[in-house]
């Protein structure tokens, strides 16, 4: 995992069972705090009623702090229900090019079915009859205030925090089978986020941070988000002008260089194959590809 938290520092978790995860924060020396007590989830009523710091001043309490879950319990999506999870695809120079195309003059935008949520660490399920599986790490951006035509100077003020997401592809139904992206993009278990949501004041800065992706040990995407073509705020500020970005919903920035589809020949996951990514100050994933059942 990149980098390390001070005593101030907050990570927002949900633990348990899929479906039934209890919502939690992690702190500074690793320890679990259920906070089943504070009344919420990590999701937009909570996110849109100022929950983030509510939560803080909550927290701070010992007999709050006291509250503790298991260190060994299963790592859900660190966000319950966003209502959209909007992708931007070639936001990398390096990615553009891989793909065969030229960087965009303005950010494309594309959808992924929030039924793709997934935790960090559950298996990736290959779809039935996919042939061509990507990977796609991506810095994960969580809406805190609702966001209609905010401007790039204000665009920071409605974000809540940063996750870390992988936007799994299956480049066959996505490139060969007609119509739009989404049919590539929203498998079950395509859109693993966490291990933690990262509060924006964790994150001074989204545009400096390490990214990275291996496939059985092996580095496929090593990258920072200081080579995104468009910004985080440029990101939020121009969906806001075309839909309104609600409270927990994901806004996930693209990916760098990298993907399999990028490598001549062509590189795909198989059964058996171990994913494991890191975002700095985010943490870290792991995921071990499984056939379909």
């Amino acid at each position: 995992m990149f980098g390390s938290a001070n005593t101030g520092d907050m990570k927002l978790i949900r633990c348990g069972a899929p479906g039934s995860e209890i919502p939690g924060v992690e702190l500074a020396d690793g320890s679990r705090v259920d906070c089943r007590a504070f009344g919420a989830d990590w999701d937009g009523a909570f996110f849109g009623s100022d929950g983030v710091e509510r939560l803080s001043r909550w927290i701070e309490s010992p007999e709050n702090r006291a509250r503790r879950l298991p260190s060994d319990a299963r790592l859900g999506p660190a966000v319950a229900r966003p209502t959209k999870i909007v992708c931007v695809g070639r936001n990398y120079v390096e990615h553009a090019r891989e793909m065969g195309s030229s960087p965009p003059e303005e950010p494309v935008l594309f959808f992924k079915s929030t039924s793709a949520i997934a935790g960090p660490a559950d298996e990736l399920v290959m779809p039935r009859g996919a042939t061509k599986v990507d990977w796609e790490i991506e810095l994960g951006v969580v809406i805190g205030r609702a966001a209609s035509y905010v401007s790039v100077p204000d665009a920071l003020a409605h974000v809540a925090g940063y996750v870390l997401h992988i936007d799994y592809s299956e480049r066959a139904f996505q490139k060969d089978r007609g119509g739009q992206w989404v049919k590539g993009k929203s498998c079950d278990t395509f859109a693993p986020i966490g291990p933690f949501l990262a509060t924006r004041a964790e994150v001074p800065d989204p545009q400096n941070l390490n990214l990275r992706l291996e496939v059985n040990g092996v580095q496929k995407q090593a990258s920072n988000t200081a080579q995104m073509i468009f910004s985080v705020a440029e990101l939020v500020s121009y969906i806001s002008q075309f839909m309104t970005l609600l409270p927990g919903d994901l806004v996930s920035t693209g990916t760098p260089g990298g993907v399999g589809m990028g490598f001549d020949p062509p590189q795909y996951l198989a059964p058996g194959d171990v994913v494991t990514s890191a975002i700095e100050r985010l943490g870290s994933q792991r995921q071990v590809v499984v056939a379909a059942r």
